[in-house]
């Protein structure tokens, strides 16, 4: 008898122990839950301590959160940062000295890092589209006064893999025209008196890095690609898609053909090397598809040596999101919307072809001297 109790006291201790451990952890998850939450989306201050940091000009959304971490503002970066990203001071926190408060919300903080300079207004705008090459950027400033295009390239050839973490991402010995090509983000951008080309190419590469979030990063790596790799494909979809609703579609043929070890063959691989970058020729000869170049994806296999273009976001989220499906081919349907038709095999491709008339160089190697299906974008 003796023994059956002290089994049964043992039993209600143990009990007793894990039901104790299950609230505790509980509360703890819940703690750290609601702590991430008002980082995240509180709108209530209160009293705390000043603390005085130092933004360093140029630093990136994540460098500036890691700060505030470090001097005790923050305990959550990524709640910050994801914040920043719907809110009204995305792209505007400047380097300085600021006196924060450790009893403000995170939304009170980004204001406090964005002031505003009456004396400093803007004197012009830099619309840069999506699609547009360093190239094309570089001649659209110097149209607009901006900076010579000389200038500006020589700010891109400037840029050091050491300057931004995802431009280490490009191979050693790429042959690329230019290692930022494709981090250039498509955005306005304000022009001041004191811009130069390379503030503004820091600029650019500041904006794409506030656009990176770590949510694209962890589903680039899902899929195994690097930012580089992410970027050159976005790049082909941007150039050759022409509605939104067939950019997760190209983006799976270049899936289904890479997969298939078929080579790319895509136009605008062809049109980047052939036009400097300008993409201002509007025909596609047999010939041209012979253009030695590493960015020719008819005489190359797999994607091109790097970038064709600066891609927006919907075309990078499209490569991160494909559509799955059985296409390899495809070509232009309706010139004037700008849709393709789509098929699983060649003969059904040049079938459609006949149909609809000839349209263009086609990602199978065929071609005619009828207009490309890749244009500038306005």
């Amino acid at each position: 008898m003796g023994k059956t109790v002290i089994r049964v006291v043992k039993g209600i201790i143990l009990l007793v122990a894990i039901v104790t451990l299950a609230n505790m952890t509980y509360k703890h998850i819940r703690t750290y839950y609601d702590d991430y939450m008002d980082e995240y989306k509180g709108t209530e201050s209160t009293q705390g301590e000043d603390v005085t940091v130092t933004i360093p000009e140029g630093a990136s959304v994540k460098e500036i959160a890691q700060i505030l971490k470090d001097n005790g503002l923050i305990n959550y970066p990524r709640a910050f940062t994801k914040r920043l990203q719907d809110s009204e001071y995305r792209g505007k926190l400047h380097g300085g000295t600021y006196t924060l408060n450790t009893g403000m919300t995170t939304l009170q903080m980004m204001a406090a890092m964005s002031p505003t300079f009456e004396e400093d207004q803007p004197v012009d705008y830099l619309v840069v589209p999506e699609g547009f090459t360093v190239e094309m950027i570089a001649a659209r400033c110097e149209d607009q006064g901006i900076c010579s295009a000389t200038e500006f390239l020589n700010a891109c050839k400037s840029v050091t893999k050491s300057d931004f973490a995802y431009l280490a991402d490009i191979p050693a010995g790429a042959n690329v025209n230019y290692k930022v090509q494709g981090f250039l983000f498509p955005a306005t951008y304000d022009i001041y008196e004191s811009t130069t080309a390379e503030s503004l190419v820091d600029y650019m590469l500041r904006t794409f890095d506030n656009y990176y979030t770590q949510e694209l990063q962890d589903r680039a790596a899902e899929l195994g690609y690097s930012a580089f790799e992410l970027v050159t494909r976005a790049s082909i979809v941007e150039r050759e898609a022409k509605v939104d609703s067939e950019r997760a579609t190209i983006a799976g043929v270049i899936n289904n053909r890479l997969k298939a070890e078929m080579p790319l063959q895509m136009c605008p691989t062809v049109l980047y090397p052939l036009t400097d970058g300008m993409y201002d020729k509007s025909q596609v000869l047999y010939e041209d598809l012979e253009l030695d170049s590493p960015y020719n994806t008819y005489k190359n296999a797999g994607l091109p040596v790097g970038p064709i273009c600066n891609p927006g976001l919907a075309c990078i989220q499209a490569v991160l999101y494909p559509e799955e499906h059985n296409y390899l081919y495809y070509h232009v349907g309706d010139e004037d919307a700008g849709t393709h038709i789509f098929t699983e095999n060649y003969e059904d491709h040049i079938d459609t072809q006949i149909i609809g008339g000839p349209n263009g160089v086609t990602p199978d190697g065929e071609a005619s001297t009828e207009e490309s299906t890749t244009e500038e974008s306005q």
